[in-house]
């Protein structure tokens, strides 16, 4: 059995943002075209007006500011409302591959690796833009990366399911280091014409290297003290698109096809769930809440992570203790949680603990004890 490090994180952030005010703009002229369209009916009580939205309401909801995002011009087109990313042959590397490798090449870096280091490739993450040949594979033949690899899906916690299973491969001797990475074009399956939620996801790709301690040589290591995950059935965040559509015809185009969720339910279940996780994770380790510096968790709401760091904390965390990315990345779904670590990890002094953690739809919660080294 082998000691585990995380060495190296990377981070792959797309040239496009889009503002608050960018959006609301965008949305509004859909909003005001649809009730002027629909007027006579709007009038008679057949069709439901749409009311506007406003940078206002978006940050108060959800914190968020801005958000990167891999096309710019067809998520602001009010004909349109979606991103524009036009399909490649099947001799190009993919959009999702392409995303990865460039996250995966700063892990490298910081790691201090190259491709013949590593031994296993994860790909983890939400939306997989096919169901097969893996991303992951492809991302091992675009990096010249021996061994294997395989694709995994658990929604916003992928990522921190898959630093578990890379760990296992490391800790039993079946790979000398895994390259983990989570490519997110989270902005594919959000409804830009719903109030609610229009505003909430953007694009990314992390990484990270996970190898054996004994072989790991680089200023950004982690100790890996344990994993904990959980998983518990909800229907309250979904979407159900999938290759089966096209065999249930009355479904296809349906609202469900995109990302849907009761964004109140989802407050009310998980914020307590994570929060009794996270600390008996840390009880499981013999380690306190008080012993935490950081908390790198999802980056979905900015309410949710003050309201779970104060149930761990028993306070509000001060400035650092909980480092926020949504303000300018918004929800990156697997990506996110990593982002705040790749952002916020080089200030702690070595011995200090952090936790890495991710929860959404699944329910899904994973929790990563770390302690720099």
């Amino acid at each position: 059995m082998h000691n585990v490090v995380i060495s190296g994180t990377g981070l792959y952030t797309p040239a496009n943002s889009i503002s608050n005010d960018e959006l609301v703009e965008s949305f509004n002229a859909f909003v005001q075209q649809f009730n002027a369209d629909n007027a006579a009916a709007i009038a008679s009580g057949e069709v439901e007006a749409l009311s506007e939205s406003s940078s206002g309401f978006i940050e108060k909801a959800s914190g968020i500011k801005s958000r990167f995002v891999m096309d710019k011009a067809g998520i602001l087109d009010p004909a349109r409302m979606a991103p524009s990313l036009p399909e490649r042959s099947n001799d190009e590397w993919g959009i999702l591959c392409e995303m990865a490798v460039g996250a995966a090449k700063d892990a490298l870096a910081r790691a201090g690796k190259t491709a013949a280091d590593i031994d296993g490739v994860i790909v983890a993450c939400s939306n997989l833009q096919r169901a097969y040949p893996a991303v992951a594979i492809e991302v091992q033949a675009a990096l010249g990366i021996q061994g294997f690899g395989y694709d995994m899906n658990v929604a916003c916690s992928s990522a921190t399911f898959g630093i578990q299973a890379a760990a296992n491969s490391v800790q039993l001797g079946q790979a000398r280091a895994i390259l983990m990475v989570n490519p997110e074009i989270c902005t594919g399956h959000l409804n830009f014409r719903d109030r609610d939620s229009h505003f909430i996801f953007g694009d990314a790709a992390t990484a990270v290297i996970i190898e054996r301690a004994d072989q790991a040589t680089s200023n950004y290591q982690f100790d890996i003290v344990g994993t904990k995950l959980i998983t518990q059935f909800s229907n309250n965040i979904r979407n159900n698109f999938g290759f089966l559509n096209r065999c249930a015809q009355e479904g296809v185009g349906a609202r469900d096809k995109l990302f849907v969720q009761e964004g109140r339910k989802v407050f009310k279940d998980v914020c307590p769930m994570v929060a009794e996780l996270i600390a008996a994770h840390l009880a499981e380790n013999k380690l306190n809440v008080g012993d935490v510096k950081r908390f790198w968790l999802h980056q979905a709401n900015l309410n949710m992570n003050l309201l779970i760091a104060r149930k761990l904390l028993g306070r509000d965390a001060e400035p650092g203790e909980a480092p926020v990315i949504l303000d300018t990345y918004a929800n990156t779904s697997s990506a996110g949680s990593v982002i705040a670590l790749h952002k916020y990890q080089e200030d702690l002094p070595s011995g200090a603990l952090g936790v890495l953690s991710s929860f959404g739809a699944g329910y899904s919660i994973g929790s990563v004890i770390l302690r720099k080294h």
